[in-house]
C-alpha cells in the first residue's frame, strides 16, 4: 500500500481544535479536504502530518504554533481614525474588515476595539499564538 509522499494529491479528514478541545473548523460534514503536499497552500505541520501516512489511516497529532499560524505578531495592531471607514460602517468588536495594501494585495483585519474617534483592527490570523491538534483520516492518494 501506497504513503503519502511530496508532490501527492491527497483527499484528508480532518478536525482541527485549540489544545483545550475546541473544535474550529472540521470536514466530517463536507467533501475532504484536497491538496497537494508541497505547494505551501496549508500550514507546514498538517502537510508534514500528512507524509508516510497510508490510505484510511487515521492520527491525531498536535501542532506546535511556529508550525501553524506563528506568534502574535504585535506590528499587525493598528488603530484606524474613524474617519477613514465607511460613513455608514458602524464597527463594533469581532466585526472583520478588509483592505488593500499599496501593493494591491487584499489583507484581513478584526475589529478588537473600539474607541470614540478610532478603532483598534487585529491582521493576525485568527489561530496566531496558539497550537492546535488535528484529528486526521487519508481517504484518498493520487
Amino acid at each position: 500500500m501506497s504513503q503519502v509522499k511530496q508532490n501527492d494529491t491527497v483527499k484528508v479528514h480532518y478536525t482541527g481544535k485549540l489544545t483545550d478541545g475546541q473544535i474550529f473548523d472540521s470536514s466530517l460534514e463536507r467533501e475532504p479536504l484536497e491538496f497537494t503536499i508541497g505547494d505551501g497552500k496549508l500550514i507546514p505541520g498538517f502537510e508534514n502530518a500528512i507524509i508516510d501516512m497510508k490510505l484510511n489511516d487515521k492520527k491525531t497529532v498536535e501542532i506546535a504554533k511556529e508550525d501553524a499560524y506563528g506568534d502574535i505578531l504585535e506590528e499587525l495592531f493598528h488603530q484606524v481614525p474613524k474617519d477613514q471607514l465607511p460613513q455608514d460602517m458602524e464597527p463594533e468588536v469581532g466585526m472583520g474588515l478588509a483592505s488593500k495594501g499599496p501593493d494591491g494585495i487584499e489583507h484581513q483585519f478584526r475589529v478588537i476595539e473600539v474607541k470614540e474617534d478610532h478603532i483598534v483592527v487585529d491582521g493576525n490570523h485568527p489561530l496566531a499564538g496558539q497550537d492546535l491538534v488535528f484529528e486526521l483520516e487519508v481517504v484518498e492518494i493520487n
